[in-house]
């Protein structure tokens, strides 16, 4: 790491650069032929390289890594090692989008009987047809005491809530009326 910033921003800040480079341990001399020195050609390609990194991560609403930035260089006629774009763009506080992992949250057995699709995938709601056809689902909520299992029936002809309740385990049946009681409307049959 250079010490010449820090001695800069002190000269900057109207304190004498000699007592800074002495306090640095750096000559004043090597100081001053550093603000006058011109760039390295490296130095040059890498900012000419920083800004078509940064036009084509721009380019990429932000999405493209290293790897990707890379490629499009290259098939833009640049001449450039991959580890060199991702040296500048971590320089440069450019960074990709990471796909985020999806959990997992069903593992089916596959011992278990396929069950048969009673309602054919229909779940248009039809209002005529009320008590016909019944969903279910199950949430998972995040509590200071661990995970809360919360299971809904629905009634797909109502757009509201006909049963819900906290379980402590997902498996076993979700909902039942002798569990939590009829669902919500009077008019529902509970079924066995």
């Amino acid at each position: 790491m250079t010490v010449h910033p820090f001695i800069e921003a002190e000269k900057q800040g109207g304190h004498n650069v000699k007592r800074a480079c002495e306090l640095l341990k750096v000559s004043s001399t090597a100081f001053y032929a550093r603000r006058t020195a011109v760039p390295s050609p490296r130095a040059a390609r890498d900012a000419e390289l920083t800004e078509k990194i940064t036009e084509v991560h721009t380019r990429s609403r932000g999405s493209y890594g290293a790897p990707r930035v890379h490629a499009a260089l290259h098939k833009d006629g640049e001449q450039c090692g991959r580890r060199r774009v991702a040296r500048l763009m971590r320089q440069a506080g450019l960074e990709g989008r990471h796909r985020r992992r999806r959990r997992r949250t069903t593992i089916p057995d596959p011992r278990a009987a396929i069950r048969p699709d009673l309602v054919v995938r229909n779940f248009q709601p039809d209002p005529t047809a009320r008590d016909v056809r019944w969903c279910g689902g199950i949430t998972y909520i995040p509590t200071e005491e661990g995970w809360l299992y919360l299971a809904t029936v629905i009634d797909i002809a109502s757009p509201t809530a006909s049963s819900a309740g906290p379980l402590r385990a997902t498996c076993g049946p979700s909902w039942s009326p002798t569990r939590y009681g009829p669902p919500a409307r009077p008019d529902v049959r509970t079924g066995p």
